[in-house]
């Protein structure tokens, strides 16, 4: 048996259609919050928001990070984290069920399979990191200030964005390869 069978192999095409839908309706909506939220983060010392703060890597700079927000925008800061619990089921899902799409129309009975398979299934390795890293993130917005927690959200924070990356080449290179063969082939 493959390791790497897709989670949505029994979902039916009408089913898998509407949570294909679902899943990007909550990820437009998702993402708009999570902008809204960021946009209160910004400021010289975090230029990227949220962002800087994940990448922040040592206690020292995120400190820095710290101190630059006020009062409201560490509340924002915080209603972003518990936010992105939801958020990194909804981004996982989806960007899973389009690998799982893909793999599907490009790769079924081929060796290919098997990566888009991989790939699928980092995306739920991907939602456990981006976790781990929210939980490191919130240790220091309340305060926690051990030296381990910037470094716990930097790399986790950057394994996450490294899976999210391969993941979304992975889409765009079979995208572009599926369009040429549809539109080469008729």
């Amino acid at each position: 048996m493959n390791m790497f069978v897709s989670p949505f192999m029994k979902v039916t095409t009408k089913t898998e259609k509407k949570l294909s839908f679902s899943l990007l309706y909550m990820l437009i909506i998702g993402s708009i919050v999570m902008g809204y939220f960021d946009s209160k983060l910004m400021n010289e010392t975090a230029s990227y928001g949220m962002f800087s703060f994940e990448l922040a890597g040592d206690l020292e700079h995120s400190r820095q990070i710290l101190d630059s927000w006020s009062p409201g925008a560490k509340i924002f800061a915080g209603l972003s984290l518990g936010f992105d619990y939801l958020f990194l089921l909804i981004y996982t899902l989806f960007i899973a069920l389009l690998i799982h799409k893909v793999n599907e129309r490009l790769w079924a009975n081929k060796p290919q399979y098997r990566l888009g398979g991989l790939l699928i299934w980092s995306m739920f390795i991907t939602a456990i990191f981006d976790g781990v890293e929210n939980v490191a993130l919130i240790k220091l917005l309340i305060g926690n200030y051990t030296e381990y927690w910037p470094w716990v959200a930097y790399y986790f924070s950057f394994a996450k964005f490294t899976l999210i990356c391969i993941s979304l080449i992975y889409l765009i290179i079979n995208g572009a390869y599926w369009l040429f063969k549809k539109f080469s082939n008729g």
